[in-house]
């Protein structure tokens, strides 16, 4: 991490770069359908985006239904924002033009820079850097862009991203990463308001993102992988400000001597120690993760759940398994789990299986096909004791399978109700103003039963509508309510 001296940058329109007007996409070819220009502009029709769009290449002709012009100049309007996918040797003539032509910023897919240690990439990285102090915001080299749902803007090769607007924002340097996290997002349930993928950042890069992003009133939690900073001074202030606003959830890659010597390959920077980056989430109350999978989950808890810490939870489902595990796994993320009044537990075994239930805390419903309506008065009882602040509901659907057999059923759709179970748990909520998580376990992963997969994936969206979070395993919703639990806490 270096402590660089701060310079100053130049001053920014950020609004004609996420929400722009017009669009040059430099390097489409009609040649080559497969290039990232091609891709990207294909992308953004896809999309819908709202901007007026303008392929460049030198050979001219059409692309689809569009003109394509021979240059940057040619274009017959000014440009809001580029797009530029062509040799990295034709970047910082290409990105000049764009200048001229009134663009705020550009964004460039193109790679063949300083991550590649050569001197001749080292030296096209800083004609960009030059380039961009005259007056334009240059986002990458070597990175997928820019995804906004709400203008329709999207990064390589993001042809079907959602475009239902959201409060999560997400800044990485990982092209990759932040493709597989738009994807996640759209079957998780969470909405972006943002994406950036900003690769080398020979010009814009985290530090000044963040601070956008801090102030942008369309997101709410900011989620960042990094790999390296440039001004470690500048970057600790800011997300020091930001956190105490907004869940900043900070994943690092390069903590490792492997993963150091990986960053280095991929963009160029430096990964830095694993005590000091520690040291610093925790100085700055930022959400510190260490995975994809774990930054996604947490993001959704942030968007979903109410900004409140939590303590005291309640674990409901069939199997007595599962809620042992569950007290153990609540004590390492400093959550209790904690043992109802005596009315309450008549209250709940007044609706559950009898006998084989227990109500205590965990609540343990003797098997998983307990109807809805029993579920929602459990939760509704369990929620009037005032250690009570969140609960996890698991439902164990694969086991729906031996009845479907057994009773001649012609689909699992048949005899699962997860359309009344969704409504009955979003009563609960909205009666008890308590949250709950749903956990939706797959054990029966065979081919023959496909159709399990199938309906967890429906159940999930049904929960996912009501502004339910559902998770894959009780560790994980544990572990994510942890994360917003600490930070409010601390905040």
């Amino acid at each position: 991490m270096a402590w660089a001296k701060e310079t100053s940058a130049v001053s920014t329109d950020f609004n004609r770069i996420f929400y722009p007007e017009s669009i040059a996409v430099v390097g489409v070819s009609a040649d080559n359908p497969v290039s990232f220009g091609s891709l990207i502009f294909k992308a953004l029709v896809s999309m819908q985006c709202e901007s007026r769009l303008y392929p460049v290449n030198p050979k001219g002709g059409t692309f689809g239904d569009f003109d394509v012009y021979k240059s940057v100049e040619e274009i017959p309007d000014e440009i809001d924002f580029a797009i530029v996918s062509v040799a990295a040797p034709l970047v910082p003539e290409t990105i000049e033009a764009c200048r001229l032509k009134g663009a705020a910023g550009v964004e460039i897919i193109s790679a063949g820079f300083k991550e590649t240690g050569e001197p001749e990439g080292i030296a096209l990285e800083e004609e960009i850097k030059k380039i961009a102090r005259k007056g334009i915001r240059v986002i990458g080299p070597n990175c997928f862009g820019i995804y906004c749902p709400e203008s329709g803007l999207t990064m390589a090769p993001g042809p079907d991203f959602s475009r239902e607007s959201g409060p999560v924002a997400f800044l990485a340097q990982s092209g990759g990463m932040s493709v597989d996290f738009a994807q996640m997002g759209k079957w998780m349930g969470i909405r972006f308001s943002k994406i950036i993928s900003f690769g080398n950042g020979a010009d814009l890069r985290e530090t000044e993102l963040l601070e956008y992003l801090g102030n942008d009133p369309e997101t709410e939690v900011i989620a960042l992988y990094i790999e390296g900073i440039d001004n470690g001074r500048k970057f600790f202030t800011t997300l020091k400000d930001v956190a105490a606003r907004k869940p900043v959830i900070v994943y690092k890659g390069g903590l490792s001597e492997a993963g150091n010597r990986a960053v280095t390959s991929h963009t160029a920077s430096m990964g830095g120690s694993r005590i000091i980056w520690n040291s610093l989430l925790r100085q700055c109350n930022a959400i510190q993760v260490h995975g994809l999978q774990e930054m996604a989950q947490a993001s959704l808890a942030f968007s979903l759940l109410p900004p409140r810490e939590y303590k005291g939870i309640t674990v409901v489902g069939g199997g007595g398994a599962l809620g042992v595990s569950a007290c153990d796994a609540a004590e390492s993320f400093n959550l209790e789990i904690p043992t109802l009044k005596d009315d309450i537990v008549e209250e709940i075994l007044s609706v559950l299986p009898r006998p084989g239930s227990s109500a205590t805390n965990p609540i343990d419903s003797a098997n998983p096909f307990v109807a809805p309506g029993a579920i929602k008065s459990t939760l509704i009882s369990a929620a009037r004791d005032p250690r009570v602040e969140l609960q996890i509901l698991t439902q164990l659907l694969y086991h729906f399978k031996s009845i479907a057999t057994l009773s001649g059923a012609p689909s699992l759709r048949h005899v699962i109700p997860y359309k009344k179970m969704a409504d009955a748990v979003k009563e609960a909520v909205d009666i008890t103003d308590k949250p709950v998580i749903i956990v939706l376990p797959n054990l029966k992963q065979e081919l023959e039963s496909m159709e399990i997969e199938e309906v967890t994936r429906e159940t999930r969206a049904l929960f996912v509508e009501r502004g339910i979070p559902v998770l894959d395993s009780l560790n994980d919703a544990l572990r994510a309510i942890s994360h917003v639990a600490s930070y409010y806490k601390k905040r």
